[in-house]
């Protein structure tokens, strides 16, 4: 449901509503894969996993993967991963699942060129995004319940190639208003978010003084 205005503020949203100004892009990206030993040879095959899963992550296409310069890169995961370290599940194997999980941090910056270069994800359209016109748009995030999805919400704003700065100006119930400085129009802003999964579109069209309306996806 769209929110009336004006706006009451969240309480955990008090000390989150600053501007946010030249987003700093995050420094990896991490991974997961299942293992049963720390062995040289399952780890090797797990890093290829997570990388795997970041590339569907920043990509929002599993598809992507059954193209053969993907799949050679993301072979090559060694050469992306800044750390990992396991964790035991539960049960320990005895349930018939692996007994640990590989978490693997990736070089975000090494990530996003790999992107470019392979012309899939944010990474590559930040160049068509230099070249347009820039423009200003409010849109309404919801589906936010705490401040872990609130950090989600503003780690993915951060990452994504059309943002260039983004100031939360209210918060109400599950959701934020946030003021969005984009270096192209709006249109292809929501086409670009369409192809991935973190955020979703519930309304394209302008009501209440929201150009846009979107929602966290679980």
């Amino acid at each position: 449901m769209r929110p009336s205005f004006p706006l009451r503020l969240l309480g955990f949203a008090l000390l989150l509503l600053v501007p946010l100004v030249g987003f700093a892009a995050p420094g990896s990206y991490t991974g997961e894969a299942p293992v049963n030993s720390q062995s040289d040879t399952e780890r090797t095959e797990a890093l290829k996993t997570a990388l795997a899963n970041v590339v569907i992550a920043q990509t929002g296409d599993s598809g992507v993967l059954s193209r053969p310069d993907v799949a050679k890169a993301v072979a090559q995961a060694e050469r992306y991963v800044l750390q990992y370290q396991y964790r035991r599940n539960p049960g320990n194997g005895d349930d018939g699942t692996a007994k640990m999980t590989l978490i693997a941090q990736f070089d975000s910056n090494a990530v996003d060129q790999l992107l470019r270069k392979l012309g899939i994800g944010a990474g590559s359209v930040e160049a068509a995004a230099a070249a347009e016109t820039p423009s200003e748009a409010t849109v309404w995030i919801g589906g936010i319940r705490n401040a872990n999805d609130y950090a989600r919400v503003i780690g993915y704003l951060g990452r994504n190639n059309f943002v260039r700065s983004a100031q939360p100006v209210a918060a109400r119930d599950d959701g934020i208003l946030v003021k969005l400085s984009l270096a192209t129009d709006l249109a292809k802003f929501l086409d670009a978010i369409g192809m991935e999964r973190t955020l979703g579109i519930v309304a394209a069209s302008k009501a209440d003084g929201i150009d846009a309306t979107l929602a966290l996806s679980p």
